[in-house]
């Protein structure tokens, strides 16, 4: 992969005894950052599963301490009372089968889709629209539900998801370079407890074996597992 020459100087400032001890990584990724907006902060975790197999993969939401620092777009499918619970919790959108005609015909304004289970009927006529963004709601991940509430409020305080890929990683944001060391500590390390609560019965070996920070622009810098897994504890 060809990379720009502002890209090869930041990966240059990477300097020392790699991987880094977590503390060092997380200072060092916002020392390099270089972007005129405010990058997203990515961590990337290679895992000892066999996604081949059904029973080696994970996939679920964790709600980070801090949020994202991303402003979420929520729209909510839903008819009767539970509009106007969503309308109060703070939705964006709120309707029924007006927005799914909408969304059928090009629509798709939002960053999370939370749907009632008596919405699903109609919800599952977008799944080629929705799944490839993965922005269709899904029982595993909160976002068809009953309690549009709370799935809502769980949306705006930063609720993420988080699945393996097709070679066993999981990559997710875990906040904004302008956030303080210590919130980005803080989120990194409750998604990496998420991560080793969802580890499959059926794995085996050493579960987390790489994992890496970097920003939307920026190199990546590995970080030690041993100090990820110390922090945790």
């Amino acid at each position: 992969m060809k990379r720009s020459k502002r890209y090869k100087e930041l990966r240059d400032k990477i300097t020392g005894e790699s991987p880094f001890e977590l503390d060092a990584a997380i200072k060092l990724v916002k020392e390099i950052k270089s972007a005129k907006f405010d990058e997203t902060v990515e961590i990337a975790f290679r895992l000892g599963l066999d996604v081949k197999r059904s029973d080696q993969q994970i996939r679920g939401t964790v709600v980070l301490p801090h949020g994202t620092g991303r402003v979420v777009r929520i729209l909510v499918l839903a008819t009767g009372e539970k509009i106007k619970e969503a309308e109060e919790a703070g939705a964006d959108f709120v309707g029924g089968a007006e927005y799914v005609e909408k969304i059928q015909g090009g629509w798709l304004g939002v960053d999370t889709i939370i749907a009632t289970p008596d919405m699903m009927k109609d919800v599952g006529k977008l799944g080629r629209i929705l799944g490839p963004r993965g922005l269709m709601p899904n029982p595993k991940t909160g976002t068809v539900t009953p309690d549009v509430a709370k799935a809502v409020s769980d949306a705006k305080a930063g609720k993420i998801e988080y699945r393996t890929d097709k070679t066993g990683n999981v990559h997710a944001g875990i906040g904004k370079a302008s956030f303080d060391e210590s919130q980005l500590r803080e989120n990194l390390v409750e998604l990496a407890r998420e991560i080793v609560r969802a580890k499959p019965a059926a794995a085996k070996g050493t579960y987390i074996r790489n994992v890496t920070i970097s920003t939307t622009m920026g190199p990546g810098i590995d970080i030690s597992p041993a100090s990820l897994m110390d922090a945790m504890k």
